[in-house]
């Protein structure tokens, strides 16, 4: 997917993140700012949403913008109202490219899926969909809510009514078979839309997992034996002409999430809602930006302020440059080093030498100016990230 310049003496396209943090339950692998209340005041979120892209919007000045994405949380439990209220607000402060991306993210339960029809018509092109598995065994052990035949029928229901759709797997489970991985995701590919996301299971500190992997109630699969499911997930999915353009994302070319992108070629991005994170130009300057993460000291703080930033802070240009090589360096398109110096300046640009190191050990490839993880490599990513910035 090229990354298309912006014309002389304009700006990249800004990405646009709304954090919506509530779920129905709290899935036990989850470490994402997610929370469970009995009770949401609808409009009371709706307004404050609002006022806080008011403000990024003052510091961003009317820029284009290519994406919009609503993560959680499960935003498919939002009003559809407030969803084309963000987004009609959203127009109102930058212009949008023509081809703007504009993602949902639902549970497939079938009460949520109900909704599509309405967040399309609020202005939702895109819906990416948290399936996790096709088997009931994984969904229960997943804490998942749905199960594989409602899964489904949310897919098919996506596929009716957006012009583009994902789903998301997980895959080295307790106990999982190669062999029922590669089952289950040939299974999953009679759905697919051009794109799916595959995540390995991973023990995050702070969940119900951590705990329960701690005390030995359940395992997961060892390095070597991860590294062949991730084989496994490549050779289906190129097959099946989807290659993996980023570490945990496949899609047939042409078909990547254009949101995801902005983060991953390092362009500037506002972040609204609790816990939300921004990389944002600010008078010439790159800024990280950070809302206040439990939910009702953010709405709190925008009620008063008319936004929830905790931190809003400069970034130094060797941080920039080791944050474009750490995101960069997730997609297999690598990252160039004109992009780096961008960002750092000469002095921020990786040791010759350890390139060469890792291109003879087989983790890198250096062609055209530009590192890229060889598929050994994105097994070791952040060991080569490490190196590199070491």
């Amino acid at each position: 997917m090229p990354d298309r310049p912006a014309p002389l003496g304009f700006p990249a396209p800004l990405g646009l993140y709304v954090h919506w943090p509530f779920c129905l339950s709290k899935c036990p692998y989850c470490d994402f700012n997610s929370h469970v209340r009995d009770r949401v005041d609808h409009t009371a979120w709706r307004d404050a949403l609002l006022a806080e892209m008011d403000h990024a919007a003052s510091q961003t000045g009317s820029r284009p913008f290519a994406s919009i994405f609503f993560g959680g949380g499960t935003p498919s439990l939002m009003d559809p109202d407030t969803v084309g209220a963000v987004i009609d607000r959203a127009r109102k402060h930058w212009p949008a490219e023509p081809d703007v991306e504009i993602t949902l993210e639902a549970n497939p339960t079938s009460a949520e899926a109900n909704k599509f029809a309405a967040f399309a018509d609020a202005g939702v092109n895109r819906v990416s969909l948290g399936v996790q598995s096709l088997r009931p065994g994984a969904l229960s052990f997943l804490g998942r809510q749905h199960d594989a035949d409602q899964a489904l029928a949310a897919v098919e229901m996506a596929a009716r009514t957006f012009p583009r759709h994902s789903f998301d797997l997980i895959y080295a489970r307790p106990e999982q078979s190669l062999e029922d991985w590669r089952a289950e995701l040939t299974e999953a590919l009679d759905h697919v839309n051009g794109h799916l996301s595959i995540y390995q299971l991973t023990i995050e500190p702070g969940t119900a997992f951590h705990t329960d992997h701690r005390l030995g109630r359940f395992k997961t699969p060892d390095e070597e034996k991860a590294a062949a499911f991730f084989d496994v997930t490549q050779e289906v999915l190129e097959a099946a002409g989807m290659p993996g353009y980023e570490v945990s994302n496949h899609a047939v070319p042409g078909q990547e999430s254009r949101h995801n992108m902005v983060y991953w070629r390092y362009r500037d991005y506002v972040g609204i809602g609790p816990g939300a994170h921004g990389r944002v130009t600010v008078e010439g300057t790159k800024r990280a930006q950070r809302r206040f993460r439990l939910p009702e000291k953010w709405l709190d703080q925008v009620t008063r302020a008319g936004h929830g930033t905790e931190e809003d802070v400069p970034l130094e240009p060797q941080d920039r440059a080791a944050e474009c090589l750490m995101m960069g360096l997730r997609l297999t398109e690598g990252v160039p080093l004109q992009r780096l110096e961008e960002e750092g300046g000469k002095d921020a640009l990786p040791d010759p030498d350890r390139i060469a190191r890792l291109v003879e050990e087989g983790y890198l490839s250096f062609a055209d100016g530009t590192i890229a993880c060889t598929t050994e490599g994105r097994l070791r990513l952040n060991s080569v990230i490490d190196f590199l910035l070491s």
